[in-house]
């Protein structure tokens, strides 16, 4: 008795503690004061994200519906430095909890004036992200994703030229869509094991280099057409299909790389898992991934 009694009192301490739950409301902005740069650290631990262009008016804005129980948001707007830290950050050391699928879920927007030159830094937990970097005057991205689904989309071109991308996955599922449309000098990306798509397509205004290294999983890479594309592959146990590309000396093109007007280099580490190559034609970049 005194054993059913006990259980009895921990599963109602439990039912209360997962009513007593709420989910809390979050706005946080600024407007545009002539600033014409941005550095933006987006540190984000848990729940569903998505970045987007926003008013040209704001420089930026977050609005966040979150646990208020487990986790806090952050917004730091530092003038000198023309720099801002948004997010959300776990709020101690809190249990698990049961709880419903909907009662957890927390969900972010953020949104960045396209008049600035902007520097993003986006670190990444168990997340569902989806990020729409298109259409913003992208100087930099650095992205790190931990156990996370995302997808970052540069729907259309980036209004600034690209310095680099800079995007670390551990145990995760990444599709970047439009690269092409990046404007990125240089794109490098290094993954740990999962599903990893790079789509290149795009309207490609210049050249660019690509460095992948995945130590296990699956990595499809979607070259444009339009675009001479030369790939170099070091693999161990990894299995590679070049589908319409000719093998050189020390690498594989496409044909008509020499005449081409702007050049894809690919250098592509890999250990475990399967190299997949698939080819896109046009500009536009669906929702899917596929030009049309």
């Amino acid at each position: 008795m005194l054993r059913v009694a006990a259980v009895a009192l921990a599963l109602s301490l439990g039912a209360g503690s997962a009513s007593a739950q709420s989910m809390r409301a979050f706005t946080t902005f600024r407007q545009l004061h002539g600033e014409t740069r941005l550095q933006a650290d987006l540190d984000y631990r848990a729940g569903g994200l998505r970045v987007a262009p926003g008013r040209s008016t704001e420089l930026y804005r977050m609005d966040a519906s979150y646990d208020e129980d487990r986790y806090l948001p952050t917004s730091a707007f530092d003038a000198a430095r023309g720099a801002v830290s948004l997010g959300l950050r776990p709020a101690g050391e809190g249990g698990l909890r049961v709880v419903s699928q909907r009662q957890l879920r927390q969900d972010a927007n953020v949104a960045f004036s396209p008049a600035v030159d902007l520097t993003l830094d986006i670190a990444l937990g168990a997340v569902d992200a989806d990020l729409e970097l298109g259409g913003l005057s992208l100087s930099q991205l650095s992205m790190q994703a931990g156990a996370s689904q995302a997808v970052i989309r540069f729907s259309q071109p980036n209004r600034s030229r690209c310095r680099g991308a800079d995007i670390t996955a551990g145990a995760a599922e990444v599709t970047v869509l439009g690269l092409g449309n990046s404007r990125c000098d240089r794109i490098d990306f290094e993954g740990g094991m999962g599903k990893v798509t790079l789509d290149f397509g795009g309207a490609w205004s210049s050249s660019s280099r690509a460095t992948v290294r995945m130590a296990m999983g699956e990595l499809t890479l979607r070259l444009p057409r339009r675009v001479g594309v030369r790939l170099t592959l070091d693999r161990f146990f990894a299995s590679f299909d070049p589908a319409g590309l000719v093998r050189t000396a020390d690498s594989f093109q496409s044909p008509g790389y020499e005449r081409a007007e702007r050049h894809l280099d690919i250098d592509v580490t890999t250990a475990v898992g399967g190299v997949r190559v698939e080819w896109v034609d046009g500009a536009r970049v669906k929702r899917d991934g596929m030009s049309p």
